[in-house]
């Protein structure tokens, strides 16, 4: 095989809550996370040495700082195989957007060279190399619907909540995890999340319930740099959203929608605002 080619999924969280700081500087979160089919494609061809990375969009880094650098770079670390690979992504997740869509291309790397190199290694395997380059990667590999824990690696997957409308707003205001953590004061959060309970409407596709009871700690931060964060989500449920949140550390607003003649108006209406506007749905 001289090359493949991938799809690499977004992501949004129903839930976020972020509990305490750990003393090896991350943070113990407890979320509920979603894949959705806003994605993007990874094409990888077999390059006898180095790695050369192209992209379509110009704020994606072609460096080691890229995670597809990084998965080729530890998967090579794991195996012993002294490959090189050229990787084309072709970019649909806006960047820095709390779609996990760098995550989500590093997950696809991993998963594309353990096929290309005949590698054998477990999703577990994979699971545990991406989790050496980035928290979201564990979930990426998994997919589905799924409760995350620690730093987003102890995963349990949950029953599917596939096919559900999802309509997505991106501000073009890139936001960095880290920063958004430094300025969470864990002291000042009023809301500590029932993720429990937001898994019993998953299960019993309960849209209502889950629209209503949706909750990010995230938020707390970026609406105070960022109010239209704020006024996107007011918008979403009042153009027939049932309920809207910032997804991971944002800025992107998502609404759950029931129905698709209000979610399709509620895109036109927000496209007067803002530029990035997906229909998506939940995988």
């Amino acid at each position: 095989m001289k090359e493949i080619v991938l799809e690499s999924f977004g992501k949004i969280n129903l839930a976020l809550d972020v509990l305490y700081k750990r003393n090896d500087g991350y943070h113990e979160i407890n979320t509920l996370m979603q894949q959705i089919d806003l994605k993007d494609r990874v094409i990888i061809k077999n390059k006898e040495k180095g790695l050369e990375i192209q992209c379509n969009d110009k704020d994606v880094p072609l460096d080691n700082t890229n995670l597809v650098y990084k998965a080729w770079e530890r998967i090579i670390e794991k195996t012993g195989v002294n490959k090189g690979a050229h990787i084309i992504i072709e970019k649909k997740i806006p960047v820095a957007a709390g779609l996990a869509g760098g995550s989500s291309n590093g997950a696809a790397v991993l998963k594309g060279l353990n096929i290309l190199w005949n590698l054998n290694l477990s999703e577990k395997e994979l699971m545990k190399i991406g989790l050496e380059i980035g928290a979201d990667i564990p979930f990426c590999i998994l997919g589905g619907t799924a409760w995350a824990k620690g730093i987003g690696e102890k995963l349990t997957k949950l029953k599917k909540f596939s096919n559900k409308m999802i309509l997505l707003a991106n501000m073009g205001i890139p936001i960095s995890t880290a920063s958004v953590y430094n300025k969470l004061n864990l002291n000042s959060i009023n809301s500590k999340v029932d993720v429990e309970k937001l898994i019993n409407y998953i299960e019993e596709e309960d849209l209502i319930g889950l629209g209503q009871n949706m909750t990010n700690v995230m938020e707390q931060v970026v609406i105070k740099e960022y109010p239209i964060v704020e006024e996107i989500k007011k918008d979403m449920v009042r153009y027939g959203a049932l309920g809207s949140l910032m997804s991971g550390s944002g800025p992107t607003v998502f609404g759950l929608f029931d129905d698709e003649e209000k979610l399709l108006s509620c895109k036109e209406k927000l496209e007067k605002k803002i530029d990035k506007v997906y229909v998506a749905r939940t995988i």
